[in-house]
């Protein structure tokens, strides 16, 4: 969750610089669809800029670019960002924005709101080949415009160690279940259950219950049903039982580091945490299930992604748009996951994926049941709201937290309507 929650705290850095980006005049139109289909790249450089994890992932990209400048004759200028969202921004406000860059659903939604991204999958042959919660959080106005460039979803970790000596057997299948296991595995330096403090580690709990966030067409928002509203009031009882946590709690930035440091016994979080695990806590022995369903059997989860931005107004849009496609082939995704860890995104390499990390499978099975992380254009500050009262649960209304984050979120949407 870490590389997520930083994701958020970019967003609400960029906003500024992105608002005058998107009315600077700058000659961004506001078409949606793509008009490469047929273009032959010329050979203008590119440039790629993405907010890199770590040195491994900065190599593997690099290496992703050479191969294919060695394929097309086209030199792609590499630059791991520092601020990646402020940068990009910067980048549209100026005229010169990157040709390829990774892009956040929500940062996403703004900059497809105003209509300066091209809509390129519609030029490639596997735009098909993608799971529906990944192509959904990059489409805007029922156009899907950005291709995921990988895939995570939350799943349960449980330290096996910790597991064994509280002589439990199957892993949770059940909210009751999760519950009474949590009990077994608290003790007085260490909860049973931890969970990320915010709305992208929580609102997997909605869709278990038979909840949602909103309609179908994203034109209202239903966070106040009753459904969510036990699916909350289930949570602060945990929270007040002290068998779950969230990190702050016992003296963490995240879920995964208090997973790793034993604080917690379980521990909610997406694929990321493997890394984190092998790099900095090697000596945890741990397991990965996927999340028990709700009191009613449904199975749900929270997906994860960054797509491959590509502006619409550029020198080189066929020649972007031909990178994009080398870089979303079967091949190229598996070399980033070897690389880096990542999950691909297109269902056909996350076949191949399954086979060479079987211990990983969960992951990618519950895409299948998986929703798309809270993106709606210009919700940053709303759902900024929205965690700083989930942080407060356990002394929190859970009704009232709900109320409030719908009339937020629900005016934003009026208001860009």
């Amino acid at each position: 969750m870490r590389s997520k929650i930083a994701i958020a705290a970019l967003a609400a850095a960029g906003l500024a610089v992105l608002s005058t980006a998107c009315s600077s005049g700058n000659g961004f139109g506001s078409s949606s669809a793509s008009s490469t289909a047929g273009a032959t790249p010329n050979k203008s450089p590119l440039t790629l800029m993405f907010g890199s994890s770590g040195t491994a992932e900065t190599a593997a990209v690099q290496q992703a670019a050479k191969a294919f400048t060695k394929q097309s004759g086209i030199p792609v200028q590499v630059i791991p960002a520092s601020n990646l969202t402020q940068q990009v921004a910067q980048g549209f406000s100026g005229g010169t924005p990157p040709n390829v860059f990774y892009l956040d659903p929500l940062t996403f939604q703004n900059y497809a709101k105003d209509g300066v991204l091209d809509a390129y999958p519609s030029a490639l042959p596997n735009s098909g080949d993608f799971a529906s919660a990944l192509s959904q959080a990059f489409t805007y106005k029922s156009t899907f415009t950005c291709e995921p460039k990988d895939a995570s979803t939350l799943a349960l970790y449980v330290n096996t160690t910790d597991w064994q000596q509280a002589g439990l057997g199957a892993p949770p299948s059940s909210w009751s279940q999760l519950e009474a296991d949590a009990k077994k595995l608290t003790t007085g330096g260490r909860a049973g259950l931890t969970i990320d403090q915010t709305h992208s580690g929580i609102d997997e709990f909605f869709y278990q219950n038979g909840g949602t966030v909103t309609n179908t067409a994203g034109t209202k928002v239903e966070l106040n049903s009753s459904q969510n509203v036990a699916a909350l009031t289930f949570l602060k009882g945990m929270l007040n039982q002290g068998i779950m946590k969230f990190p702050s709690q016992v003296g963490a930035g995240f879920s995964g580091q208090a997973f790793g440091e034993n604080k917690a016994a379980m521990d909610i979080i997406g694929n990321w945490e493997n890394g984190e695990l092998q790099s900095d806590y090697p000596n945890v022995k741990f397991k990965v299930y996927p999340l028990p369903a709700g009191p009613a059997g449904t199975h749900a989860t929270l997906s994860f992604t960054n797509c491959w931005g590509v502006p619409k107004q550029q020198t080189n849009l066929a020649g972007a748009i031909a990178l994009v496609k080398f870089l979303t082939t079967s091949q190229q995704e598996m070399t980033f996951a070897k690389g880096f860890g990542v999950i691909p995104s297109l269902n056909t390499a996350q076949a191949q994926y399954v086979k060479t990390y079987p211990q990983y499978a969960t992951f990618v099975q519950e895409l299948s049941y998986a929703h798309p992380d809270i993106a709606i254009a210009g919700s940053t500050q709303a759902l900024s709201a929205f965690d700083s009262a989930l942080q407060q649960l356990a002394s929190g209304n859970p009704a009232s937290i709900l109320n409030t984050a719908q009339q937020n979120l629900q005016a934003v949407i009026n208001q860009g309507a």
